[in-house]
């Protein structure tokens, strides 16, 4: 990220760029920074935009020996091509010798770093991967976002917010936006204004869902299910979260058992570490035997549903009941 503001403060820029990872909301801020310097924002003429895996990539390399209009540069945005996991031979060897007034700005959220065109980029341009970002840095963006308009929040609320929201900055921004206007007129942002009006994600229904099994709450357990189908979450993806949420309890404990730490664990298993002190909390309630249970359960769900034996609804309802019996 520094690489690319340091090419904008220059005015120096590659010419070609890679902007990848899981975190979306970085991959479009710091395209749209190098666009809008690359090129003046009312410029349309020398700006084309492709999107999506059914690319002409004769139809690319045609555009790019175009002559820019009036510019000293002409830039090409390519968004979720698949050309960086997939096989684009044609484009990869084009871009090694470029048309001096030709850019590129590509964005993936997947990449292949044996692909060619990966290899290509790097050699040719600047690669810039956008990772989801840790409760300290979410942290500090919150905050700044909130200084801005006079506003403060506590730690505990601020770890609520997250919970709730997940790390997709993104979401965060949304629902920022929707406290904001809940509260306006007050100062701070309280633990109720988040639980008032921020959406709860479907993984933080099944998460607890899943505490209300191990706590053998049985009517509470089947009332988010069924606030989930009310929702049209479909009954197979419920299971899907389910089976996903019992597998990382079941990692997450076996790590417990050998003794790691939260940290250690949210590193081995991709979690934030205020998500893997839920989860520790969580793993706490089940034995690996009952949580080996659980998942293999799941596994014989969707057996049964794709077999026919079972009802889709029924099937998770009375997997739910098994488990909070």
């Amino acid at each position: 990220m520094k690489s690319i503001l340091e090419d904008i403060k220059k005015n120096e820029y590659k010419q070609i760029y890679l902007l990848y990872g899981d975190e979306p909301y970085l991959r479009k801020m710091y395209k749209n920074k190098l666009r809008n310097a690359m090129l003046p924002i009312d410029d349309t003429m020398n700006l084309n935009y492709y999107e999506g895996n059914k690319i002409c990539i004769k139809e690319v390399i045609d555009m790019s020996e175009t002559l820019p209009f009036f510019s000293q540069r002409r830039l090409i945005i390519i968004e979720n091509s698949g050309f960086f996991k997939n096989k684009a031979e044609e484009l990869a060897n084009y871009l090694k010798s470029l048309p001096e007034a030709t850019y590129f700005i590509f964005t993936e959220s997947e990449v292949d770093k044996r692909n060619k065109m990966f290899k290509t980029v790097k050699d040719k341009g600047r690669i810039v991967e956008f990772a989801l970002q840790d409760e300290a840095t979410l942290t500090r963006w919150i905050l700044g976002k909130l200084n801005n308009e006079n506003i403060n929040i506590t730690q505990s609320t601020m770890r609520l917010l997250l919970t709730k929201t997940g790390s997709k900055m993104e979401h965060i921004e949304r629902e920022l936006e929707k406290l904001l206007c809940y509260t306006m007129g007050r100062d701070v942002i309280t633990d109720q204004d988040v639980e008032d009006i921020c959406t709860v994600r479907t993984s933080n229904k099944i998460f607890d869902m899943i505490n209300a099994i191990a706590q053998k709450k049985q009517k509470k357990a089947l009332d988010l299910y069924y606030d989930l189908l009310a929702l049209k979450e479909p009954p197979m993806r419920i299971l899907f979260l389910i089976a996903r949420q019992f597998n990382i309890l079941l990692q997450t404990r076996d790590l417990m058992n050998q003794e790691f730490d939260k940290n250690a664990i949210g590193k081995s298993l991709g979690l934030h570490g205020f998500i893997a002190g839920n989860y520790i909390s969580q793993a706490r309630s089940f034995s690996m035997k009952k949580l080996k249970e659980a998942v293999n359960e799941c596994v014989e769900v969707e057996e049964s549903v794709k077999t026919g034996r079972l009802n889709d609804v029924l099937s998770v309802e009375l997997l739910i009941v098994k488990f909070s019996a």
